[in-house]
């Protein structure tokens, strides 16, 4: 049983125009698929070329709404943009694993933050909300483990036990992130109003293409979030 994500409603003070797609996979009895680096090669070609359309103000929104809580997009950017960095830098992305190349594929060739996480290492439903400070947040630095708390007033994804994802989507902690295919995984699109819904759409139906191909026979429940009123 998937419990649905929960959104604050202080998040409308940032980004009123947030709203997401949450999509539960529960790939216990999948078939081992295939992953096509094509779709990875053509995220990063559509980059390299300008596209999507509405990438510079979707981008540029979330710079706008980092710089409302706090933090400093040229240094800590949403996913998003880091990827794209990276590709218009590299003129490429190397692969990481199936499961993380595809959304990381379909972030690139929409201009949207999209993140995978391993469902069963959270305790309670994922809650994007805003920091305290006193909130805990696994991490690796110069390869040993460490607790690098978020700031006051921060955007953080938590569950029950602590900060699942920095900086609103900027950076994953270790407990819960996903380093290959696992029974049950959680993905989680997230835009702004400046990036069209049907695009959203299309962003959904491309991860969702995608997992078919990966894990045939898997099990998905998606679901459209917005910000609690």
């Amino acid at each position: 049983m998937f419990e649905g994500a929960i959104i604050d409603g202080r998040i409308q003070n940032i980004a009123s125009g947030f709203r997401a797609v949450s999509v539960h996979v529960d790939a216990t009895s999948a078939a081992e698929g295939h992953f096509d680096p094509r779709l990875l090669a053509e995220a990063c070609d559509c980059v390299l070329a300008g596209g999507p359309a509405w990438a510079e103000a979707h981008l540029a929104s979330w710079s706008d709404a980092y710089v409302l809580f706090g933090a400093k997009p040229n240094r800590t950017p949403c996913s998003a943009q880091a990827l794209r960095k990276q590709v218009l830098k590299d003129g490429t992305l190397p692969t990481i694993n199936p499961v993380v190349d595809l959304y990381n594929a379909v972030s690139l060739k929409y201009a949207i933050p999209v993140g995978g996480e391993n469902h069963d290492a959270y305790v309670g439903r994922p809650f994007l909300t805003i920091a305290d400070g006193t909130e805990t947040f696994d991490t690796l630095m110069n390869g040993e483990a460490v607790d690098d708390p978020p700031l006051l007033g921060e955007v953080i994804w938590r569950d029950d036990i602590g900060v699942t994802c920095r900086r609103w989507n900027w950076r994953q902690g270790t407990r819960t992130r996903l380093e290959a295919a696992t029974a049950r995984i959680w993905f989680i699109l997230e835009a702004l109003e400046t990036m069209p819904d049907e695009a959203l759409a299309e962003a959904t139906d491309a991860l969702v293409e995608g997992l078919n191909a990966l894990m045939p026979g898997y099990r998905i429940v998606s679901q459209a979030i917005a910000i609690t009123k």
